[in-house]
């Protein structure tokens, strides 16, 4: 009895799996492939990520987030077979769709995605302009106003006049250092 009626060809889905089993899930699925022989039926599997920069201890670091926890992403034609062999992946709980017919994701929404994964250097902007009223998010001087004398783009920092004992002093910090008022 087919249970996959919906015939859209070769296409992405999402399946859902528990957090932080992605990996495991994708691994778990790529050995289960090979072994199945359904290279025919299933031919990617993604975990979506992407860099992103993060400030701990004043220190800047770039570190991989995925852009869906809980998710894999897979390329595959739905059938009987190749729906059975993802769906009992161990950790994966299901397909994202309607019963148990899975709903392909929208070739423009790949698209998107596909473009932000590829992405090597992380972007960030700044709406940030000279004299703005800022607050300061990290680092020693945390919770602190101050107001925006330059702006250095190219290396990503700026440098705040914050008020200490009664005189304005400069303090350069980065972007992701500060937050508008």
């Amino acid at each position: 009895m087919a249970k996959q009626t919906a015939n859209y060809g070769r296409r992405w889905y999402a399946i859902h799996t528990y957090s932080g089993y992605e990996e495991n899930v994708s691994e778990n699925l790529q050995q289960r492939i090979e072994t199945m022989d359904m290279e025919e039926k299933i031919f990617g599997i993604l975990v979506p990520k992407e860099k992103k920069i993060k400030i701990k201890n004043g220190k800047r670091r770039v570190v991989e987030e995925k852009i869906f926890p809980g998710y894999v992403l897979v390329e595959m034609i739905v059938t009987d077979d190749s729906w059975y062999v993802v769906r009992n992946t161990p950790n994966v709980t299901g397909f994202i769709g309607a019963g148990t017919t899975p709903t392909p994701i929208a070739q423009e929404e790949i698209d998107a995605l596909m473009k932000r994964v590829g992405v090597e250097e992380p972007e960030f902007t700044v709406d940030l302009s000279k004299n703005d009223p800022i607050t300061i998010t990290d680092g020693p001087f945390k919770g602190q106003q101050g107001k925006i004398s330059e702006i250095d783009e190219q290396r990503g920092k700026v440098k705040v006049l914050v008020s200490m004992f009664g005189r304005e002093t400069p303090v350069e910090l980065d972007f992701l250092q500060v937050k508008k008022v």
